[in-house]
């Protein structure tokens, strides 16, 4: 999409339009990979997004419960930022668990 600041009205009010520039198929790749706990070496198969432009590796926190992975505190919770750089709504990442990751 296309903002353009447009035009003020006799009245000062500030006209937007949007304009749709092109219109993208969002596709999902994803892969079957294996996650194996470090300290009880036990695994579970899960399917991966391939390619979500995330510059680090999540997990969800439901799932991590479910798993039964053990979570280690961050010093510092993390604050994610969405594709067009806003900051995600849902609340920073405040643990970390360690995986060896297999395919």
């Amino acid at each position: 999409m296309q903002i353009d600041a447009g035009t003020s009205d006799s009245e000062g009010i500030k006209k937007v339009e949007v304009r749709k520039i092109e219109e993208r198929t969002l596709r999902e790749v994803t892969v079957k990979i294996g996650l194996e706990r470090i300290d009880t070496q036990e695994g579970v198969m899960v399917e991966a997004l391939l390619d979500s432009r995330v510059t680090g590796l999540v997990m969800s926190s439901e799932f991590t419960k479910k798993q039964e992975f053990k979570l280690k505190k961050l010093e510092r919770p993390v604050n994610m930022k969405n594709v067009d750089r806003s900051f995600n709504k849902e609340e920073p990442i405040k643990n970390t668990v360690e995986v060896n990751i297999y395919y």
